[in-house]
């Protein structure tokens, strides 16, 4: 080794403060190892309680080989290995890329204490793929920033302290270390597409601009930066805009926006719920198909597990649930909370919140099926139960989750704590009780 060459990578300091451990994301790549084998060079990062985790994907004939590579070199260090087997979705929609992405950081937030650092070693040429990546798929700021130098992550943060480096210094580094990695095979197939602008698109602006990687990076940080300041005045317009129900947005208000304004709106409000990010097309299927919409016209757009719906005057965003199952009942004597299929409760209590001493007689809670009527209080005739939820308000998102509760010889007693039965208003005032839905949360 030539120690001349052999100088450390200069590391920016940790830019959160938490006394938690340093958790170092090891694929036994090139990059990694050198990231690895840099921080073990840190007492004050060992003292921390430095360690190693490498997901084992299975998507790879020598994947079991990279993991024993893993533990040998961790452990040639003295930095504790954890080695996680994952089990990588193929037929997901969002592509083998996202989808080993997507499990390999649900595995590693999974290990993470509160306040504990996830640190990759994502460098220069990463971000100048990402921001090109990006830009191909019609990103704004948001997405232009490519990757931020730190973000949280599960209950702790993700720390990218290469960021700043081409990965031309990773190499010059590990070779002056004498360092062993894995070269994985799927690197070299252009296929993948950022495999394709790693071996095809980049070294070939390159050739004519020496600095492309530096300059997509940089651009990368300016729209980082623009974000963020954007990030500010959306977060003071949604809470300008806020419900009683953060996942509901009110149309007029929406409307009365610029459209600009109001696209970057719909982005914030979206990563404030923690909902997969809006694909390119997202905000335009949203203007032409939801909020040019008919009040009554229930129009909806779905992506990526989530969904946005409009109804009467209002957006509602939420993961995709399934409603409650047309099949599934019980019997609930109402003596202890009832759980729901999909979560939510039901439950009987008097008026300072305390348990019950229950129904009379069990009853059987089920789901809607339609065609259900009930016998409001003061009326003597039935009700279609659709026209009282219309009646009422009650949204779409809540029906689908709405029990139903009903004696034994059929009569509808109540659905959730929206309306009762003439009887069953009267059972429950006779004793000061009420009936309590928790919507699933």
């Amino acid at each position: 080794m030539n120690t001349a060459d052999a100088r450390p990578l200069a590391l920016p300091a940790l830019p959160v403060e938490t006394a938690g451990a340093l958790v170092v994301g090891y694929s036994g790549g090139l990059d990694s190892t050198v990231l690895l084998h840099r921080l073990a060079a840190e007492p004050a990062m060992r003292a921390r309680g430095l360690r190693a985790v490498h997901v084992h994907h299975g998507l790879q004939a020598a994947a079991d080989a990279w993991a024993n590579h893993c533990e040998q070199q961790a452990g040639a260090l003295g930095v504790p290995l954890q080695v996680l087997r994952v089990a990588v979705p193929r037929d997901g929609g969002s592509g083998p890329e996202a989808a080993a992405r997507e499990a390999r950081y649900a595995a590693l937030s999974s290990t993470m204490a509160p306040g504990e650092v996830l640190a990759t070693a994502h460098h220069r040429d990463d971000q100048a793929e990402t921001f090109l990546l990006r830009a191909l798929r019609a990103s704004g700021p948001e997405g232009l920033g490519a990757m931020r130098p730190l973000r949280q992550l599960g209950p702790g943060w993700h720390w990218r302290p290469l960021l700043a480096l081409p990965r031309g210094a990773l190499q010059a580094y590990a070779q002056a270390h004498g360092l062993a990695w894995i070269d994985d095979p799927s690197n070299a197939v252009a296929d993948a597409d950022r495999n394709f602008l790693r071996l095809q698109v980049l070294p070939l602006l390159q050739e004519r601009w020496p600095h492309a990687a530096a300059s997509l990076a940089r651009s990368a940080a300016l729209c980082a930066q623009a974000d963020a300041l954007l990030a500010d005045e959306d977060a003071a317009l949604l809470r300008m805009h806020a419900s009683d129900d953060p996942r509901t947005l009110r149309v007029p208000a929406l409307m009365a926006l610029p459209a600009a304004r109001r696209a970057r709106l719909l982005r914030h409000w979206i990563r404030t719920l923690e909902l997969p990010p809006l694909p390119a097309h997202g905000v335009e299927r949203i203007e032409g198909e939801l909020l040019q919409a008919r009040a009554d016209a229930d129009a909806s757009f779905a992506w990526a597990g989530a969904r946005v719906l409009r109804w009467r005057d209002f957006l509602h965003a939420d993961t995709l649930r399934a409603p409650l199952s047309p099949d599934w009942e019980t019997e609930w004597d109402g003596r202890a909370p009832l759980a729901l299929p999909g979560g939510g409760w039901l439950l009987l209590r008097d008026d300072h919140g305390a348990a019950t001493g229950g129904f009379d007689a069990p009853l059987r809670v089920h789901a809607r099926r339609g065609g259900e009527r009930i016998v409001l209080p003061g009326r003597s005739h039935s009700h279609l139960l659709k026209h009282v939820l219309q009646e009422r308000g009650v949204a779409p998102w809540r029906r689908a989750h709405l029990p139903l509760l009903s004696a034994a010889d059929g009569r509808l007693l109540a659905a959730g704590d929206v309306a009762w039965a003439g009887d069953m208003a009267g059972w429950l005032h006779a004793r000061g009780w009420h009936l309590a839905w928790q919507p699933p949360p």
